[in-house]
């Protein structure tokens, strides 16, 4: 079941598309009594991403996240159906173990993010990653005070230090990394630059920038850093950036001389 397509080398944009009770939303730091719902299925959303030049979508199981039964495989499926031809989609939210795993990839995920069960069992990753490929295998790093946690960002979710648990997710074979510093997301603010090139610098994979991302110059800056990407929900969604503006500056980046 190897993804036999080569990754993108360039800069990566990844539209978000969260899920909550089968709607589209956006949280504010992951706040779910700060929820904005957008209109139109999620299908119709990815489609509309697609069409317009994504060629990665970053799709979220909130309810999945926060309670693994409450899942909404249907809902992700159906996106995939549609789209996954055209644009590779990304899948995370209540992945807890092997199954679930094969089960979205099977089901025509490009790749899946895998949160709370990677910071709790890093020797799962490291199978999954040895039997399906480092490509297909990406890791979330949600960050709060310096702390990668899990739990679906609850206020008390216990962590772990960002830094620790990139060198131990590395060594156990994951080379994709998400990064998302919870107070900053859904919060248009700029992502946080300091925390990602402490991350960068450290050499130990691909890092995907989460949160706060609200302009071009953000993208910039993250390339600027040595960033392979970039997840972006509030500013598309709210026409602070248009998402042909987005790609457009990636590209940019990742031409000679950008």
């Amino acid at each position: 079941m190897t993804d036999k397509r080569q990754p993108a080398s360039r800069f990566e944009i990844l539209p978000a598309i969260d899920l909550q009770g089968g709607r589209v939303v956006r949280l504010m730091r992951g706040d779910r009594r700060s929820v904005t719902a957008y209109p139109g299925s999620a299908a119709d959303v990815a489609e509309s991403f697609v069409a317009r030049g994504a060629r990665w979508l970053h799709v979220v199981d909130l309810d999945g996240a926060r309670d693994p039964r409450s899942r909404q495989a249907d809902v992700v499926a159906t996106i995939v159906e549609r789209v996954g031809e055209r644009a590779r989609v990304e899948v995370a939210g209540g992945l807890r173990d092997e199954q679930d795993v094969t089960a979205t990839l099977r089901a025509g995920a490009a790749r899946v993010v895998l949160g709370t069960a990677a910071l709790d069992d890093p020797a799962l990753v490291e199978r999954l990653v040895g039997r399906l490929g480092a490509g297909r295998i990406a890791v979330a790093l949600d960050v709060r005070g310096g702390l990668a946690v899990g739990g679906g960002w609850v206020p008390d979710a216990a962590g772990v230090p960002v830094t620790d648990a990139l060198e131990r997710l590395a060594d156990a074979g994951v080379r994709v990394f998400e990064v998302t510093a919870i107070e900053r997301d859904g919060t248009l603010g700029g992502p946080d630059l300091a925390m990602l090139g402490e991350l960068v610098r450290r050499g130990r994979g691909e890092l995907i920038a989460s949160a706060g991302v609200a302009s071009a110059a953000d993208i910039r800056a993250l390339r600027g850093l040595g960033c392979a990407g970039a997840i972006v929900g509030r500013a598309l969604y709210e026409g602070q950036l248009t998402l042909e503006d987005a790609l457009a500056e990636a590209d940019r980046s990742a031409s000679p001389g950008g």
